[in-house]
């Protein structure tokens, strides 16, 4: 076909096999990512592992010792409760010193009613009870039966804290129940010689609810450690506990041990005195890499077998629709109208669609120029009657003007010499971009002339900034503005209309102009309805209407201008629009 650059005849340079380069780049692009990951975190799983152990462990170390903190401050509010304030205290030492069975049985019932208020309204509280360790019937009151053995002998000591002596972990004292409880055991101020304390217990499910290793996310065991650092509790028996914490090499940074009988401990170090550690076995670690490094190798398998897979699947999709794209492009040279064939293949398809859509572009264009030749002679007759009309008729009002003069028609004088000044400015052919002095000249000619048209019904004010009259703008900017608010404000007698032109801002470089009448105002849906677009037949004045100013600003200023209506039926009309302060030739360019 003419115009087409044919390669020359001979033997076509050594070519590369499509399918070939397919299959080798998915198969690298699938295979080279996965050995490149399969290196990094070789390298990097074991920190990865120890990251894990110190944000997610740490975390959980730090939320279950959070819970025992609260469980002993509990403990501790409670037991001040039941020893330090004066009402019950009173009750039991006026018990202690009762002679009368009848009233001790009274002062019992209060102090019973009292106890299952506060256990009632504390649920972190188990067994409640007045004991006289000393006595041979040690249990005063209780809410839970404990049986008269009572003894705190043996029991685990924890830690002192705030005047009580804690216990715990151990088994509660309540006779029905294998929990494992914190307990606490704080001295009752009462008048009498008799040492009375008051022995609480956390609640029975508490301490089980709170070790919970599902949060943890591995296998591990806890160990608790009192303030004397002695151990008094270890989750699961085969746990190595160390019989003192020098034992183990901490690290006091992140609270992290060494290898230390083959575990690793996280401690967290509570304000109260006491420990929680938690032990992990390192086998769990070496389990996941293992588990981790099978994964790959299977992986790294099953995506060569799918690369291979891919690429014969892409090389058999591509290959056909291949032939078929290029039996298309051969058919253009030889019938431009004819519809192209698609391959039901999205891609291909859409390349195929582009490629009819040039066809028939190229044959719109065709087309167009064989009109726009037709078009061309009518269009030059055009331009030159559009270029002798306004000559015409400044000529003519010219003459009118001179015949004025010469019959010392005065008013008509004055009036005719507006009109050209207007038609001048409106019809000439000076640039688009005038200045600002400019711009409210021709304005100032343009509402002398409408006011005497109406015969001086309104009133007209310019009041423009001195550093504003240099600007730049586009021409008949303004102009519509103010013919809009003659229109359809200021028509009527005693209008007036107030152009304000200056700048936005001592700091800013924007153009605030406003255009503002007094007429009867617009509803909402008339003002918005100024920025369409009028018909020929409906357009009044010069016929530039506000639409023309919205797309001058979008024109010349884009998104950085605003127009802006505001009018309110009885309340007079006000258009302001903003834009930004240039020089000329930026407006130019």
């Amino acid at each position: 076909m003419p115009g087409l650059n044919r390669i020359p005849l001979g033997r076509p340079p050594a070519a590369r096999s499509l399918r070939r380069s397919l299959v080798l780049y998915l198969v690298t692009a699938c295979l080279l990512p996965l050995v490149l990951i399969c290196i990094i975190t070789y390298f990097t799983i074991y920190s990865i592992l120890q990251n894990k152990i110190q944000i997610g462990i740490n975390a959980s170390l730090k939320q279950e010792a959070a819970a025992l903190e609260n469980m002993i401050n509990n403990l501790d509010f409670a037991s001040k409760q039941f020893a330090l304030d004066g009402q019950i205290v009173g009750e039991v030492s006026a018990f202690l010193q009762e002679g009368q069975v009848y009233r001790k049985m009274s002062i019992m019932s209060d102090i019973n009613d009292k106890i299952t208020l506060v256990n009632f309204t504390n649920p972190y509280l188990g067994i409640t009870a007045y004991v006289m360790p000393e006595e041979p019937d040690p249990v005063l009151f209780t809410n839970f039966n404990i049986g008269s053995e009572f003894t705190v002998d043996g029991l685990p000591a924890f830690m002192r804290y705030n005047g009580a002596t804690y216990f715990g972990p151990h088994r509660t004292k309540y006779r029905q129940s294998e929990n494992i409880v914190f307990s606490s055991l704080r001295a009752v101020q009462t008048t009498g010689q008799q040492k009375v304390y008051v022995y609480l217990e956390s609640n029975y499910n508490l301490f089980r609810k709170i070790l919970n290793q599902q949060s943890y996310g591995i296998k591990l065991s806890h160990l608790l450690v009192n303030e004397a650092g002695q151990v008094t509790y270890v989750e699961n028996p085969d746990t190595p506990a160390p019989a003192s914490l020098a034992e183990v090499k901490w690290n006091d940074a992140s609270q992290v041990s060494a290898d230390y009988r083959n575990y690793l401990m996280f401690r967290y170090e509570s304000v109260q005195g006491w420990q929680l550690i938690a032990a992990v076995k390192k086998s769990s670690f070496n389990s996941e890499i293992r588990v981790w490094f099978l994964r790959i190798g299977v992986l790294a398998v099953a995506t060569l077998l799918f690369a291979l897979l891919i690429a014969l699947s892409i090389w058999k999709k591509v290959y056909g629709p291949l032939r078929k794209v290029n039996r298309q492009i051969v058919r253009m040279a030889e019938n431009l109208e004819a519809p192209v064939s698609y391959t039901n293949v999205q891609e291909f398809d859409f390349l195929l669609g582009n490629f009819q859509d040039m066809k028939d572009r190229i044959s719109e264009l065709f087309a167009a120029v064989e009109h726009n030749e037709k078009q061309k002679s009518q269009l030059e007759v055009e331009k030159l009657l559009s270029q002798i009309n306004p000559h015409f008729l400044h000529n003519t009002l010219n003459t009118v003007q001179w015949l004025a003069r010469m019959n010392g028609q005065k008013e008509i004088d004055r009036l005719v010499t507006l009109l050209v000044k207007v038609l001048h400015y409106n019809l000439g052919k000076q640039s688009i971009i005038v200045t600002m002095r400019e711009e409210i000249e021709a304005l100032q000619n343009y509402m002398e002339l409408q006011r005497i048209r109406y015969d001086y019904e309104f009133e007209f004010d310019v009041k423009a900034e001195d550093g504003v009259l240099n600007a730049a703008i586009p021409r008949f900017l303004l102009q519509p503005l103010v013919e809009n608010a003659i229109y359809h404000g200021a028509s009527e007698a005693n209008g007036r209309i107030e152009v304000t032109i200056r700048s936005a801002g001592a700091e800013s470089d924007m153009i605030l102009m406003q255009v503002k009448d007094n007429g009867p105002g617009l509803a909402e849906r008339e003002a918005m309805s100024l920025l369409q677009e009028e018909e020929p037949s409906k357009r009044r004045g010069l016929g530039i209407g506000l639409s023309y100013v919205n797309r001058l600003l979008h024109r010349f200023y884009g998104d950085a201008a605003l127009l802006d209506i505001q009018s309110r039926p009885g309340s007079g009309t006000a258009v302001t629009i903003q834009f930004p302060s240039k020089m000329k030739e930026e407006l130019e360019e």
